[in-house]
């Protein structure tokens, strides 16, 4: 399917100087992502440093934080015993591991509790809290990265003469829990908010923030922070510019284990590292097995335990990965059958409900339309829903509430419950409204081209300011440049099943650059050497045998007609 490009910027061709082209370039990157007056200029290029960001500048209620902070005063000082009811995935999982051992760092008696995807379900609900009943016997439950819309949940945990404190990012419904406190903010992760709410109980307990600081917690929170996806833009940014920092330099073993399992360079660790190695790994506990192993190795202090948790991750991961294709095929010949409808939807018995969410992701890919996948059983049902650039999914879910025994997500993605016997109906009702509010325009793939510029605009002192714009993710991407007419001077295909397309790219009499287009092989039977194209791409430094050069990383390619 041909994608829109859409160019949000354009250099003024009568600009000649390259110095100014490029201060004029790099400015247009700011602007694109909100970043218009000089002083947010500073703060985008040096954030602030966590440790100095108030909590109540993220939405946090002083009230609330008060009476979060008093009840586990009186928990610490009365012996009572905590629960932190975490999540199953990697931002749940670091947001336990922050607050738990935070907590336990100030004395209280605390224990961690994650619940199992099958077994208890997502969120706070009757099932979760009898286990933590049975195993801990809890006067108080902190959630994180969960909880906002768990209104029976803590009407229940009240019920048992536990109170409930709230720690979420998710978007509220209508009607907010009966909690103690809620400290609730949607600018930042799970791991953020239970960092942050950490900070304040530490500083309210103790003199200072040193024994805070060295305990690196913050490693976890930016880790939390890049694998729930959330912008890399204002306090996001500062968590995971300074994260990244407190990583490289770990000495936790968990994270040590991990580079070593995986093959990170610690030294080198960077947002891809973490969303595309880490990540996948604490996720496949999660998926496939317990959780709580994943947060085991983030925790222990034991070198040899650490190796041995990061091992079974890894290999975890790998039957994760063999699973999500498996799955990914059959559900692409169950889709086959309905391939007109605006939004996919297929359900099995076969599926594992720990990976239709990573289905679910690579149907979007596939064919650019929203995606529902679903694990089906006998008595009830899970779903997990992604969704394309502009259509608003749990929005859109919200229409057949009714249908539904729970639901939670943001935009993008959504997740629900549902008895088996509604799937029918769900089909069809989100089928026919979806053909009513999605249109072509929603359905065409794009690519997002931040500037478009000149061949001669690049060059080494253009790759190094771009350097300064990192860490890069969503909201702050690495920029996307668009050339016209450029010449194709060598192409040809690498990569196995010669999925991949390697170029050498010039205009005029400019160096020619070398290029790869990932899973864009299939274009050799269209392009030919000398002929003209327009590229979209970002700037890459390859390394090869010690020496650097720039390469092109090749978004899409345009056929001049």
């Amino acid at each position: 399917m041909e994608k829109r490009w859409e160019i949000k910027q354009q250099i003024d061709s009568k600009l000649k100087d390259l110095k100014l082209r490029r201060q004029k370039i790099l400015a247009l990157l700011l602007k694109n992502r909100g970043v218009k007056v000089k002083n947010k200029v500073a703060e985008f290029l040096n954030p602030s440093d966590p440790y100095l960001i108030n909590s109540l500048s993220l939405g946090f209620k002083k009230v609330q934080l008060t009476k979060a902070i008093n009840r586990v005063k009186k928990a610490i000082l009365n012996k009572q015993t905590i629960v932190v009811y975490g999540d199953y995935d990697a931002d749940g999982i670091c947001a336990t591991g922050i607050l738990w051992e935070t907590l336990n760092r100030l004395q209280a008696k605390v224990m961690p509790f994650i619940p199992d995807r099958e077994k208890h379900g997502y969120g706070l609900n009757r099932e979760g809290i009898d286990e933590v009943v049975a195993k801990f016997n809890p006067q108080l439950i902190i959630t994180v990265d969960n909880g906002i819309v768990a209104n029976d949940g803590v009407l229940y945990a009240n019920k048992k003469g536990i109170d409930v404190i709230i720690t979420d990012h998710h978007q509220p419904a209508k009607k907010v829990p009966p909690a103690l406190s809620i400290i609730w903010s949607d600018k930042i992760a799970g791991a953020g908010v239970a960092w942050f709410l950490a900070k304040e109980l530490y500083q309210a307990l103790k003199p200072s923030l040193l024994g805070f600081k060295a305990s690196n917690s913050l490693e976890l929170a930016c880790i939390g922070t890049v694998t729930d996806m959330m912008p890399v833009l204002e306090v996001n940014r500062s968590i995971i510019k300074y994260g990244i920092k407190e990583l490289q330099q770990s000495q936790r073993p968990g994270i040590k284990a991990l580079c070593q399992e995986s093959g990170i360079v610690q030294a080198k660790i960077g947002t891809y590292e973490i969303g595309y190695i880490i990540g996948p790994r604490l996720n496949a506990m999660g998926r496939l097995e317990d959780a709580l192993e994943s947060l085991r190795l983030l925790c222990t202090n034991d070198d040899n335990r650490a190796l041995s948790l990061a091992r079974k991750l890894g290999l975890t991961n790998r039957q994760r990965q063999q699973l999500t294709e498996t799955t990914f095929d059959h559900a692409k010949s169950l889709w086959s059958k309905n391939k007109k409808d605006k939004i996919i939807y297929v359900a099995n018995s076969s599926y594992n409900q720990g990976i239709v969410g990573l289905v679910a992701g690579r149907l979007v890919d596939e064919y650019y339309k929203p995606a529902v996948v679903v694990s089906q059983e006998d008595e009830y049902s899970k779903g997990s829903v992604r969704s394309v650039d502009g259509f608003n999914i749990i929005e859109f879910l919200r229409n057949f509430n009714d249908l539904f025994e729970d639901l939670g997500g943001h935009p993008m993605a959504a997740g629900f419950n549902i008895k088996t016997s509604n799937l029918a109906k769900l089909q069809q009702q989100l089928t026919k409204l979806a053909d009513k509010k999605l249109n072509d325009k929603l359905l065409q793939p794009k690519v997002k081209i931040d500037v478009e510029i000149d061949f001669q605009d690049i060059n080494w002192q253009l790759v190094k300011k771009l350097e300064e714009m990192s860490p890069f993710g969503l909201g702050n991407p690495r920029p996307v440049f668009s050339v016209r007419d450029i010449k194709v001077v060598k192409l040809y295909p690498v990569g196995r099943d010669r999925q991949h397309l390697k170029l050498e790219l010039q205009k005029g009499q400019s160096p020619i650059y070398q290029a790869i287009a990932f899973g864009q092989g299939k274009l050799i039977k269209k392009l030919g050497q000398e002929q003209l194209v327009d590229v979209c791409f970002s700037l890459d430094i390859n390394v090869w045998n010690g020496d650097e050069s720039l390469q092109l990383m090749v978004k899409d390619i345009k056929l001049k007609t």
